[in-house]
């Protein structure tokens, strides 16, 4: 069975390009131009991976990942024009798993989609203290609890639950979760680890899972 991508692009030119390097890899494609209309497709079509640019009509590309968010752990590649650096981190802390900048090559964009799906598909679960990790829905929980954690966020958590004891630097950890070269620096892991924190300790202020290690890093430790 064929996978979806959903592709939503304004630009017509772009999105038909697209559509046909993605159906030439064996991929079923279909396209919206409007942000208005994404998240009703989405909950009625189900798509494997959304290719989702920033700016779009109707509702930009930020604001439609975060309502994604809430119902939804669809892979998104998030796609823009823009560089700054706050973008690319506020797209991916909205739970985006991927972000690429325009101008690109489709073949580049073909890659990557393969890429996020290999990683959602050979996820498996992972269960230890109460704390269960579903790599397929990038879901996490915490004695029954939806911990409700971005991708990035997962990831994260992911590493190290799967490394218990072991001590990781923040440049391995920006190296193991950030698949490509990104602009994220030191503050960039540190603000995750202080929300994987509080999200876990909203469900259990009694546990401690993820500590610090000063001047080092980071390690899970029930």
């Amino acid at each position: 069975m064929k996978e979806t991508i959903l592709i939503v692009e304004d630009e017509p030119k772009l999105a038909a390009l697209l559509t046909d390097y993605l159906k030439a890899s064996g991929f079923d494609v279909f396209t919206l131009s409007d942000g208005l209309h994404v998240e009703a497709w989405v909950r009625g079509n189900k798509p494997d991976l959304i290719i989702l640019d920033i700016m779009l009509p109707g509702r930009d590309g930020m604001e439609i990942c975060r309502n994604i968010r809430i119902f939804s752990r669809v892979p998104i590649i998030m796609v823009t024009a823009r560089v700054e650096e706050i973008d690319r981190l506020l797209g991916l802390e909205l739970g985006a798993d991927d972000y690429i900048c325009k101008p690109f090559s489709p073949r580049e964009v073909v890659a990557r989609v393969k890429a996020v799906l290999r990683r959602t598909r050979d996820g498996q679960a992972v269960q230890i203290e109460g704390l269960v990790l579903d790599a397929n829905t990038y879901r996490a929980t915490l004695h029954g609890c939806d911990l409700e954690l971005t991708a990035v966020e997962f990831n994260l958590l992911k590493l190290l639950v799967e490394n218990p004891s072991r001590i990781f630097s923040r440049q391995q950890i920006m190296e193991k979760i950030y698949r490509e070269e990104r602009f994220v620096n030191d503050r960039t892991i540190d603000s995750h680890i202080k929300k994987l924190r509080r999200k876990i300790e909203t469900v259990d202020p009694q546990t401690t899972l993820i500590h610090s290690v000063y001047s080092v890093g980071y390690k899970f430790e029930p």
